[in-house]
């Protein structure tokens, strides 16, 4: 098959920064046995064209980005017909796929990665905000082919709007991020790890607080934040006033490889997202022996709470209760652990382009049988 995937970004040349692993592990798989053009939409501000994990990447660049990333499919499909068209991300990205489809008459899918199907006002944040992103996901959602998600949260809220969709995580590279079993604790002082971007929709102020009253209450941690500052230093500050300064380490922007170091002395990965749709980071905690506690969003309230252990959204106090209640019980954050390990590694990145690579085959078809019963 030829194929044409739409993403937002996470395919820089470099293979090591401004990447999402799993958009790579996914792009290599596809790339053994078929053609892959990828046509990424904002990775860097200018055109431009490179190779990467064995795809044909496009950047389509600032300026009419979405009538230029229509071309740009349209122009290689000229060249040699594509069999399909797919976005991971919906919003522009599934906008694109699936207009570009059918000016193509080509079948579409659309895989919800992000927030496209929320409204988060006090944040500003979500697809669903205003009428205009209403409707066009509506439209275009309706007019994919398939449509897929990582978690069960995010086909209930298709559900709710009346679409089918598939479950499809977005799977580890279990060769580049392999599996350590779970280990018991190595120190009295807890080893937390937080692995996202300091932004709104991440909430990391809710699990500041919730590390404050752990504090107060005498538990012994140290906490390592991973993630670019989007917020310009207004977490560090709040950290400062909450006297975490000795319990946090903020360690910026970490490649996957010295990422991995951080993980694996982890005893547990919290997180306080407002949304998920994964995270992915919670697979790679898994895999490398690591449970998880946080918010109900994504994968968490999916797999609470025998896999990890989920609060409510935006509750510190029931963060910092679920958080000590791991940390004070051995067996149950191995147990977690060791059940966590065992559904991230059926569900790798192999899994991942299994699924994707099936769900072609079957849109494919599907519009091969209606052709037929309409020639």
């Amino acid at each position: 098959m030829k194929l044409a995937l739409v993403l937002p970004g996470g395919v820089d040349r470099s293979g090591e920064v401004r990447v999402i692993p799993a958009f790579l592990a996914l792009i290599e798989r596809l790339a053994r046995a078929h053609e892959v053009h990828v046509f990424v939409l904002h990775q860097e501000a200018r055109a431009g064209r490179w190779e990467l994990a064995g795809a044909h990447i496009h950047n389509i660049g600032d300026g009419w980005t979405r009538l230029r990333a229509i071309m740009a499919i349209r122009n290689e499909h000229g060249r040699a017909p594509f069999d399909l068209v797919q976005a991971i991300f919906s919003g522009s990205c599934s906008f694109i796929a699936v207009a570009a489809a059918k000016l193509l008459h080509l079948p579409s899918l659309v895989h919800i990665a992000g927030g496209e199907l929320i409204a988060l006002d006090a944040i500003g944040y979500g697809g669903r905000r205003k009428w205009k992103g209403r409707l066009r996901e509506a439209l275009v959602l309706r007019g994919a082919d398939a449509i897929t998600a990582a978690s069960m949260p995010i086909l209930d809220s298709l559900k709710g709007l009346g679409l089918d969709a598939l479950r499809v995580p977005l799977g580890v590279d279990l060769r580049r991020w392999p599996a350590l079993a779970p280990r018991r604790r190595k120190s009295a002082c807890a080893q937390l790890i937080h692995v996202a971007s300091i932004n709104r929709v991440k909430d990391q102020a809710t699990l500041l607080r919730a590390l404050a009253l752990l504090a107060r209450e005498g538990v012994e941690f140290q906490l390592n934040l991973v993630g670019v500052d989007t917020l310009h230093g207004e977490l560090q500050a709040l950290a400062s006033g909450l006297g975490l300064q000795r319990y946090i380490r903020f360690l910026g922007f970490k490649t996957q490889r010295e990422l991995r170091a951080v993980m694996e002395a982890a005893d547990v990965l919290v997180m306080s997202s407002l949304h998920e749709a994964g995270p992915l980071v919670l697979l790679e905690a898994a895999v490398a022996g690591v449970p998880t506690v946080g918010t109900a969003v994504g994968h968490i309230a999916e797999w609470s709470p025998t896999a990890a252990l989920a609060v409510p959204v935006g509750d510190w106090e029931e963060l910092a209760e679920a958080i000590r209640s791991v940390l004070d019980n051995e067996p149950l954050r191995l147990r977690m652990a060791m059940e966590a390990q065992r559904r991230a590694l059926l569900e790798d990145a192999d899994c991942t382009a299994r699924l994707f690579e099936g769900l072609y085959r079957q849109v494919s078809h599907r519009r091969e049988a209606v052709a037929a019963m309409n020639p």
